[in-house]
């Protein structure tokens, strides 16, 4: 449930050879620096503003790091940082619970929140009546098709008192969201607001949004997180902290200079996503800034109250093969004090 277009095979290729080079083969690093690599979720964006920050500022070095940013395989940046293949990951509460719904959990551990709140909702034409939930009746939505997020529109939809079942659903290959709206492909779209949201305002689109965590706040889970490969915290620990401790300080910079870190974000990406949307990115960044902390004194903390009722709604709901124990797939014990 993303919406940043990833990296073409051949870069995609490219990009895995450095990261599995920059972590088997350490004579790659500069002298006295640990090579640690970190797998995107999708291409460069807002939501690692304060990674490229620390890492364009100098302070993974000062840390004793020498950091890759890579971008994911199709399968998805889970499965490779479970393999060791890289050290840490970018993706989702909702994305990663399959690691942890299974008899042999994957050996990978969440250990920052990226951004504090869940910003995704529903995005249709304005005036229409989609600004509730229950208003999607006898309208057309872009469906993934994915168990978890039908689930989730269903209980939103009856939450507000509508009928899910009067809902017309459509597959969802949309790429952009605000011309799709425009042009009437369709009438509701999940999006985050972050960049489908502010993309769509900086487009001139008039539309209504009503995000799922005030419907429900079961739904105020953590997306992005950011997760490490188990064996490498357990084996070194104070490289992982060490990373987190910079991290920190670049989320602390993007908090308080967005348009100096957005910058530093656009001549970062090595992808070219972001070529000739500098405006998007700006505005993109003034709105997410004050999403990293939000109402949570530091960066990348990780409430185990609101981790534990998501997967318990999962469980509640059949919607994993084998349900999630409490407390499972997350510490704070990494991050700076």
């Amino acid at each position: 449930m993303r919406f940043w277009k990833k990296a073409g095979p051949l870069a995609l290729a490219l990009l895995l050879t450095l990261s599995l080079t920059a972590c088997g083969g350490k004579g790659g690093a500069k002298e006295g620096l640990t090579p640690v690599t970190l797998c995107l979720d999708w291409t460069p964006n807002t939501n690692f503003t304060g990674l490229y920050a620390a890492r364009a500022l100098g302070w993974f070095e000062e840390a004793g790091l020498e950091v890759s940013i890579v971008q994911p395989p199709e399968d998805g940046a889970t499965a490779i940082c479970a393999a060791g293949q890289v050290e840490f990951a970018v993706t989702a509460q909702d994305s990663v619970a399959s690691a942890f719904a299974r008899e042999d959990p994957l050996e990978v551990t969440a250990v920052a929140a990226l951004l504090q709140h869940n910003t995704s909702g529903i995005i249709s034409r304005a005036g229409e009546g989609l600004d509730r939930p229950a208003g999607l009746e006898g309208h057309t939505y872009s469906t993934w098709n994915t168990p978890t997020e039908l689930a989730m529109m269903e209980r939103v939809v009856t939450a507000d008192g509508g009928d899910f079942s009067r809902v017309n659903l459509i597959p969802n290959s949309i790429v952009d969201e605000a011309g799709a709206l425009r042009e009437r492909q369709t009438d509701a779209i999940w999006i985050f607001y972050g960049w489908g949201g502010v993309s769509a305002r900086e487009s001139g689109l008039d539309f209504d949004y009503f995000y799922f965590k005030d419907v429900d706040p079961v739904f105020d889970y953590y997306t992005p997180i950011l997760i490490a490969n188990n064996s490498f915290l357990a084996e070194k620990s104070e490289v992982a902290k060490a990373f987190l401790s910079a991290a920190a300080r670049g989320y602390e910079y993007a908090i308080e200079h967005p348009e100096e870190a957005a910058q530093m974000l656009i001549d970062g990406d090595d992808t070219g996503s972001l070529a000739g949307i500098g405006d998007v990115v700006r505005a993109s960044q003034a709105w997410i800034t004050d999403q990293y902390k939000a109402d949570q004194p530091r960066w990348g903390y990780i409430d185990p109250a609101r981790w534990n009722a998501f997967y318990q709604w999962l469980n509640d709901n059949h919607l994993v093969e084998v349900p999630i124990p409490e407390n499972t797939g997350f510490t704070n014990d990494f991050l700076p004090q």
